[in-house]
């Protein structure tokens, strides 16, 4: 049963990025969100995903032309976009062009840094090099204008609020910042590794950021329940996906803490799940504030998504192989039976051909299976 829902997994993401595929006006093929063009341009964070969890799917030359048309489509003071069109104009903020939802988003870069890494780890070391000393300045400036307290954590100004994560985009987010603040620290850690490998001389400094965070995060940390705030000011929520998040990147946590998230989420399940499906917050809690208004129940204010499944599932194979498996079921189910949806509740769908949901599926079941053998062991003798 593994290698069938492996290879289906495998397929269906093979045949949404074929299908998301559109050529700018200068002959480079972006990688769309979605394979009918709803979202028709090449949005970094997403692609950012595709090449981490389903990079077999996209071709070396194509990962490398879409870092550059990034990185030259940037804002003015060096912000990275948000999304750039396929005629070649640079967005920076979520929301309808000239529409913006908040100030630029606050993950653009460190989703881009994400992408490099994933091709430094495909790359002959010599060849990828000398594409990192081509973009380092420029990684390097974006992440210098992400707004930091002087804890070191990714801070959001209430007076005039970023628009935060992309897959909460729409939400306000204030003050400290959780799922921000791990992506921050994620893309530190990687041009920590990158700047040493290649001696650029900035290691100690992205090591001193990163460092910052390990030292800070406890301050979003809930007491008396050891769960994680989305942030410290505007929505100081429980935050699920942050928290699935923080354990499957690897975020240095204490064994008794790490226990505590993995026993809330599993304890919890019915409450964020559905489909094999991913709620933001637990069901029937909605964000305090955001920054457009959304009915509760749909798109990020009560909906449930397959973007965060793979980490869920990643976690929940810590504490019960059966409640991870039926996770994997029911969500495979789901693609095959009504599609790959941006995201779905009852009576309600959001967007068919949505690339992530089915690319984070797979991706963390490969991740699962590496991790976990007996995962594998026990799909294929109960399945």
């Amino acid at each position: 049963m593994y290698n069938t829902l492996k290879s289906y997994l495998a397929e269906l993401s093979l045949e949404l990025i074929h299908g998301c595929r559109a050529q700018a006006y200068d002959g480079t093929w972006l990688y769309t969100p979605d394979g009918i063009a709803n979202y028709d341009a090449l949005w970094l964070r997403d692609f950012s995903y595709m090449a981490e969890y389903a990079g077999f799917a996209v071709p070396e030359e194509d990962i490398i032309a879409c870092i550059r048309y990034s990185i030259q489509h940037r804002r003015e003071d060096g912000w990275m976009p948000d999304r750039v069109t396929r005629d070649g104009v640079g967005v920076y903020a979520a929301g309808a062009m000239g529409h913006p939802i908040g100030e630029a988003n606050l993950d653009n870069t460190p989703f881009l840094v994400f992408t490099v890494y994933s091709l430094y780890q495909r790359m002959d070391m010599e060849h990828f090099g000398i594409l990192f000393r081509e973009w380092e300045p420029y990684l390097s400036r974006g992440l210098s204008l992400i707004p930091l307290n002087q804890k070191g954590l990714v801070f959001n100004n209430p007076a005039k609020p970023h628009s935060p994560y992309g897959f909460t985009d729409t939400v306000c987010k204030t003050g400290e910042l959780f799922m921000e603040s791990l992506l921050f620290w994620r893309a530190c850690r990687m041009m920590e590794t990158l700047c040493s490998q290649y001696s650029l001389g900035n290691s100690a400094k992205y090591a001193a950021l990163s460092g910052a965070v390990e030292r800070s995060i406890g301050t979003l940390r809930d007491d008396g329940t050891g769960l994680y705030y989305a942030a410290s000011g505007d929505c100081r929520q429980t935050d699920i996906w942050g928290m699935a998040y923080m354990l499957y990147i690897g975020f240095p946590v204490g064994k008794a803490e790490k226990e505590t998230i993995l026993t809330f989420l599993y304890k919890n399940y019915d409450r964020y799940m559905y489909k094999g499906q991913v709620r933001h917050l637990l069901r029937g809690e909605y964000w305090e504030k955001l920054l457009i208004e959304i009915e509760p129940e749909t798109y990020q204010n009560g909906a449930y998504w397959a973007t965060a499944t793979g980490w869920i599932l990643w976690c929940l194979a810590q504490k019960d192989f059966s409640l991870a498996a039926d996770t994997l079921l029911k969500v495979t189910d789901c693609f095959k039976k009504e599609g790959s949806f941006e995201c779905v509740n009852e009576n309600y769908e959001k967007l068919p051909s949505m690339v992530v949901s089915a690319t984070n599926v797979y991706g963390g079941l490969i991740r699962t299976a590496g991790d976990f053998p007996d995962f594998v062991k026990y799909l294929e003798e109960n399945l």
